[in-house]
């Protein structure tokens, strides 16, 4: 046994209020993740008329994503963290009050800055609340089929939310208003607030209760640099100095964030961390695989749209067999983990994914749903799905109750900073191959070289699945089977 786990083994999770009913905490958590996902591509089909309404130049319009998106990656780390040392269902519901006032504030919003600064609050809101839903999970549930069905159903639903952005962003705009997509959590959130507070228990690290403030404000500062420094190359080109600055100091602060944790008695994020073998290799693996599902919900909206020239609504219904297929997945992956170990479930639903992508990048000007769209769509969701269960599950098995709110948080973080970056590289891939064309062939051919390189990148990672990633044991068979 190692020191670390040694470690936490002497400091278990310290839970007072009895034991919450199983599909209590399954509904608070999944929900909370819900609209921490359907919330980085909900405003996308809105943008438009929210320009017309608060008169947003273009470089403020996608400061609406950005600001969201920003403090959502930064402070992630630091929210788990907290989770850990002071409660997860206090952090859960600090964090659930947080984003739901944003989501008011910015429904109400009748200035550019007021929009702004409640999208910036939203992300840090989301970023508190995220790791704390994964943690309610692995700490409520014991290791074994419980679990793994639970963070099925998390993955199903967060992958979901993803998914359903553009068609709940549609529907809203279309009938009621871009003020809607926003409102829409406020009643969501009112009642998960009020589902938590009365049926949650508490439960917390049993470590000291010590925040480690110059880490936390380090790999805060860090990880938003470096994040920044990504959404600056795609406005500015990779070379230029407002692109390389924050990129470079991001890495500069990260580094030193290591230096101080090495040397910190009760660190945010303990280095030894690293050394377990699946925080590490799930965690590269989540990286490489946002950088590609990103651009999935991106590029095929852009396709709908400027190509095909569906409707805000059209194109959101068009994300449905993405959204069924997610689901599906992700519902059958822990019943397929009783029979299969979880690294060779993950590199199937890799290279599931990866021939998804490859068939899609046949995208052209005179495509259909059906011929074109349909088919790719079911097989890399399917295989996305079976993909992020278990790579989820042995990220998260390396770690103690100590960690958990740390883990969930770096697993996010990773999942965030890999779809910054992918979709940044694969905008640059889209505009060097359509130049400044605007035909629907040459868009055509942009967005499916797009997807050709995003086959490559899920290759990578079925590559480290089956290299890097421990074998994640079966699970037992449910009794009731």
């Amino acid at each position: 046994m190692t020191d670390l786990t040694e470690q936490q083994s002497r400091r278990p999770a310290v839970r007072s209020g009895g034991t919450p009913p199983a599909w209590a905490v399954l509904v608070a958590a999944c929900a909370g993740q819900f609209l921490v996902v359907l919330d980085v591509s909900v405003v996308n089909v809105a943008l438009p008329a929210i320009r017309t309404t608060l008169g947003l130049s273009a470089t403020g319009l996608q400061w609406v994503v950005n600001a969201y998106a920003l403090t959502f990656a930064g402070f992630l780390l630091l929210g788990g963290r907290a989770a850990d040392l002071f409660g997860r269902k206090r952090v859960f519901l600090t964090g659930l009050s947080l984003f739901t006032l944003a989501s008011l504030a910015g429904g109400l919003s009748h200035q550019p800055w007021q929009l702004l600064t409640a999208r910036a609050v939203q992300g840090l809101g989301a970023a508190v609340l995220s790791p704390a839903t994964l943690t309610i999970l692995t700490t409520s549930f014991p290791a074994g089929p419980a679990r793994t069905r639970a963070i099925g159903t998390w993955t199903a639903v967060g992958a979901g939310g993803g998914a359903a952005g553009g068609l709940v962003g549609g529907v809203l705009t279309d009938y009621l208003s871009w003020r809607w997509v926003l409102l829409v959590n406020v009643p969501i959130g009112a009642l998960v607030l009020v589902l938590s507070a009365l049926r949650l228990a508490e439960s917390r690290s049993a470590a000291a209760r010590r925040l480690d403030i110059p880490g936390a404000v380090l790999v805060t500062g860090g990880v938003a640099a470096l994040a920044y420094g990504i959404v600056q190359t795609g406005e500015r080109g990779w070379g230029s100095a407002g692109a390389l600055l924050p990129l470079l100091g991001g890495v500069a602060v990260l580094v030193l964030f290591g230096v101080v944790e090495s040397r910190t008695r009760e660190p945010l994020m303990p280095l030894a961390l690293f050394r377990v073998r699946s925080v590490s290799a799930g965690n590269a693996v989540m990286l490489v695989c946002g950088a590609a599902m990103f651009s999935m919900w991106y590029f095929m909206s852009l396709y709908l749209q400027n190509v095909l020239h569906y409707s805000p609504l059209r194109a959101g219904l068009a994300f449905l067999p993405f959204s069924l297929s997610i689901v599906a997945g992700s519902t059958l992956a822990p019943r397929l983990m009783t029979r299969f170990d979880g690294r060779t479930l993950a590199a199937v639903g890799a290279v599931l994914e990866a021939a998804g992508f490859a068939w899609v990048s046949r995208l052209s000007a005179d495509g259909t749903f059906t011929g074109t769209i349909l088919g790719p769509a079911i097989v890399m969701s399917f295989g996305a799905g079976l993909l992020m269960t278990p790579l989820a599950a042995a990220a998260t098995s390396g770690a103690g109750p100590a960690e958990a709110g740390l883990v969930s948080g770096l697993v996010n973080t990773s999942r965030q900073i890999g779809g910054a970056l992918g979709l940044t590289v694969l905008t640059t891939v889209a505009a060097d191959r359509i130049g400044t064309a605007t035909d629907p062939a040459a868009l055509s051919a942009g967005y499916g070289r797009v997807y050709l390189v995003a086959a490559g990148f899920v290759l990578v990672a079925t590559v480290l699945v089956l290299t890097t990633l421990p074998r994640v044991k079966r699970t037992a068979q449910p009794a009731e089977a």
